[in-house]
């Protein structure tokens, strides 16, 4: 069995985002006033490990430690000389044509998950998340300028086959969402 500080260990980094201190005392099932003292033994562990634990008065999160910087900036610099992918470009091609979809939408249309392929793609300024206005918990992503210079476009209407596959999108929207209503 994990001892408090090795399952909020494994907790952070599973989340890969910052997680509430008090949403942790409930995962690790001890009081909140148990919470500092965890913490404290964590980051006593991670000396050295190029992790580091960041903390707020609210919330607490897995970093990259400032020593591990210069490490870290090439592995990113890696990344960005790569030619994009397979994958990448497939997500890319389902944002261009459907302006504002979600993951979900992108997973569906392509029959895979497609996180990997929306970091590379955020990481590299080709497209940007913003809150869907009718679900605060989902994002739509869409293409930047930067992604419209590159393909030498003004806009996604300048596709090749955008009003085609514009009009077929919609109508399988549509018959979705009518099948939907009447299930």
């Amino acid at each position: 069995m994990l001892t408090p500080p090795a399952a909020a260990h494994a907790l952070l980094f599973a989340s890969g985002e910052p997680l509430e201190k008090k949403q942790l005392a409930k995962l690790l099932d001890i009081k909140e006033s148990e919470v500092p003292f965890v913490l404290k033994a964590l980051t006593d562990s991670l000396k050295n490990s190029g992790v580091v634990v960041v903390e707020t008065d609210t919330e607490v999160e897995l970093r990259t430690a400032p020593e591990a910087s210069v490490i870290v900036k090439k592995l990113r610099e890696s990344e960005l000389a790569r030619d994009l992918g397979k994958a990448s470009l497939e997500t890319l091609a389902v944002i261009a044509y459907q302006t504002g979809t979600t993951r979900g939408e992108i997973d569906w249309v392509r029959g895979v998950n497609s996180s990997t392929s929306l970091r590379t793609l955020l990481m590299r300024g080709l497209i940007e998340g913003r809150e869907d206005e009718r679900d605060k918990r989902r994002i739509r992503y869409s293409l930047t300028t930067e992604a419209l210079a590159h393909l030498g476009i003004k806009n996604a209407t300048e596709l090749p086959r955008a009003r085609e596959l514009s009009a077929a999108a919609e109508e399988v929207i549509k018959e979705e969402s009518a099948a939907e209503a009447s299930a």
